[in-house]
């Protein structure tokens, strides 16, 4: 069983608060995802973030395929950081870490996931070429807005 890792860090001249009141609310995913994935929260995104935190999405992707997205926010130290992981969808394991810490100017982000592909030896072969470009565009893509909505470090 392979588990990848994927590994950003990103600084911006923002508040360790402001960075929080905006990581830490489900609504703001669909603003910092590529419009291409047709990103919509069914559920769970009504209420402030809290560990046991159910949130339903359907995302494409890719190739236009639709799917549902189940995680579960199931760890939460509010301004500091938040994991959310899969219950259901596109990856056999989803864990992502979001840390939020104080730096001269501004925050620095921080989001490890580790991740496993689906569909054994045929997954792996397909990691390299799909999943983890596919990835490293919607990560590089959420730079970038961040950047666009609070500035650049």
């Amino acid at each position: 069983m392979k588990i990848y890792r994927l590994h950003k860090k990103q600084n911006l001249p923002i508040s360790k608060a402001q960075a929080w009141d905006f990581l830490s609310d489900p609504k703001n995913l669909k603003t910092i995802t590529p419009d291409y994935m047709g990103f919509n929260i069914l559920s769970g995104a009504d209420r402030p973030m809290f560990a046991g935190q159910i949130i339903q999405y359907i995302v494409t992707p890719v190739l236009g395929i639709k799917t549902k997205w189940v995680t579960e926010i199931t760890h939460v130290k509010t301004g500091e950081y938040f994991v959310d992981e899969q219950r259901f969808g596109p990856y056999a394991l989803w864990h992502h870490k979001h840390f939020i810490k104080e730096i001269d100017g501004g925050v620095e982000m921080e989001d490890i996931i580790d991740y496993k592909v689906p569909f054994g030896f045929l997954g792996q072969l397909v990691h390299p070429i799909i999943v983890k470009p596919k990835l490293e565009e919607i990560f590089n893509h959420r730079t970038k807005k961040l950047e666009e909505l609070f500035g650049k470090y």
